[in-house]
């Protein structure tokens, strides 16, 4: 699979700057707002019109409502907490689950090779992320191949779809270079 060139240098520790945090509370691309049921009819019929080559969700209640419409879900990335707040885990049907550690407004090392890991897994993938899972969508966006589609959930809004494409992969990549750099404890 090809990945990025950036990807390489990005692999340490990248930490989310106060600037950072406030411009990602803002969605990063289309969002679909309205209920559950509204939000995972509208992701199907996007997904039976573009057929993704992986769809990628990120967050437990958005990856529980996929499974839940029967939609086919390549990678759920899952820390078993909505809101911060812990929660029965959700049962998904992957073939195979991944962990890791990723501290809350980080991107560490091992979330990027996890991340590629499972988008390389032929079949599908769960990650379960101990700390917080929610950068990962920046990981899965610059990690996937092109014509991917990674869907997030907006809190009390809806879900975010973002189609992995040149231009989404920029503008991930300006936010991931102005993360700052935090040297590994290897």
């Amino acid at each position: 699979m090809h990945y990025p060139p950036q990807l390489e240098r990005w692999q340490k520790i990248r930490v989310l700057t106060p600037e950072l945090r406030n411009e990602l509370k803002v969605p990063l691309g289309p969002l679909i707002r309205g209920s559950f049921k509204y939000t995972t009819e509208r992701l199907g019929q996007m997904v039976a019109d573009k057929k993704p080559r992986k769809l990628i969700a990120v967050g437990d209640r958005v990856s529980q409502n996929i499974a839940m419409k029967g939609i086919h879900l390549d990678i759920a990335v899952v820390d078993n907490k909505v809101m911060r707040k812990p929660i029965v885990p959700v049962v998904l049907n992957m073939e195979k689950t991944f962990k890791l550690n990723n501290p809350a407004g980080t991107l560490t090392d091992e979330a990027w090779q996890v991340m590629r890991d499972a988008i390389e897994y032929k079949g599908r993938t769960k990650v379960l992320v101990e700390g917080e899972e929610d950068l990962l969508t920046l990981v899965a966006v610059l990690s996937a191949p092109y014509g991917s589609m990674v869907v997030y959930g907006q809190p009390k809004k809806g879900i975010v779809v973002l189609d992995v494409t040149e231009a989404t992969r920029g503008k991930i990549r300006d936010i991931v270079e102005r993360m700052e750099d935090r040297p590994s404890k290897d």
